[in-house]
């Protein structure tokens, strides 16, 4: 698929969202702030975020909920490439913000659950009740990390719920079309998931007691999963590091593989009037791409 460079010189992009007017919202992790890049390239900024900014999503009143990883380290390589590292020097913790797009006001939704703190909420994506599913990656440092875990939660900030604990490294996530399977990329050992859903909010408990979901794929040698779009016809389109791609995964295991010329490729997100334009973000090189997809994406369920 020939790729168009929609824009460069972006801080580390990620959680892109396709807009009705044909520009793609998403956050600059690095930048710390949700920006808008209109279609001739033109990088406005919506709101400043603090922290780590990461995956965004438009809710059922029309704002952006953002997961802020609380912030991260970062080393320069040759060529301007960007690689995040660890924690942030002044890493305060994660938290869910809700960002007013005509405004720029930002509301903080959500720092802890049950007395626990947001450790780095990572990715989100939006039910048709209204309510949202968001992954939170954890944090490490040089001697240590903390777990993963998968979430449910209310934008008015009355309810919240861990519904899978000690995970490791949950970042993509995404919704079948029927909504009946929550899919969740595992980073570092290149695995995605599925979640069974036995009613809004609530998964079913898993089939086997050690395992966290049912595994659907393991990628062979290293190969990270990053962030995750799905398809119409329910298969899962994840970023994929190091070789530079997105793999696209059945929900029988079948992959197919489109080269991206980023060893950082972070995410995809669909728009357009068939679903078929996807835009991807490319973050060690600061790049939005843009493309014809073969296949149209998922019309989710809260659109911009």
């Amino acid at each position: 698929m020939p790729l168009e460079t929609v824009t460069t010189g972006l801080q580390f992009p990620e959680g892109p969202i396709a807009m009705a007017d044909g520009s793609v919202i998403l956050v600059e992790i690095r930048r710390k702030t949700l920006s808008r890049v209109a279609p001739d390239g033109t990088v406005t900024v919506i709101a400043e975020l603090g922290g780590g900014p990461n995956g965004a999503a438009i809710g059922p009143d029309g704002r952006v909920y953002v997961c802020n990883n609380g912030g991260l380290g970062w080393i320069d390589l040759e060529g301007g490439i960007m690689v995040p590292h660890g924690a942030a020097a002044d890493y305060a913790g994660g938290c869910i913000q809700a960002v007013d797009l005509q405004t720029g006001t930002v509301e903080v939704i959500y720092t802890e659950c049950d007395g626990r703190p947001l450790s780095a909420p990572n990715d989100i994506v939006f039910d048709r009740q209204g309510g949202f599913w968001f992954t939170d990656l954890g944090k490490e440092n040089d001697t240590t990390r903390d777990y993963g875990a998968l979430y449910y939660a209310k934008i008015d900030g009355s309810f919240i719920s861990r519904q899978r604990d000690r995970l490791s490294w949950p970042n993509g996530c995404g919704l079948s079309p029927d909504e009946s399977v929550l899919y969740v990329a595992e980073t570092w050992t290149g695995r995605l998931w599925a979640y069974d859903i036995s009613e809004p909010g609530v998964l079913k408990a898993p089939e086997v007691s050690y395992m966290p979901g049912r595994l659907i794929l393991t990628l062979p040698g290293y190969q990270p999963f990053d962030s995750l779009a799905v398809q119409a016809t329910g298969d899962v389109c994840v970023a994929t590091g190091v070789n530079g791609r997105i793999t696209i995964i059945s929900p029988g295991g079948a992959q197919q593989e489109v080269p991206i010329p980023d060893f950082i490729t972070t995410n995809i997100c669909f728009g357009g009037a068939d679903m078929k334009d996807a835009w991807v973000t490319a973050s060690s090189t600061g790049i939005l791409y843009k493309t014809r997809w073969d296949t149209a994406g998922l019309k989710l369920a809260f659109n911009g």
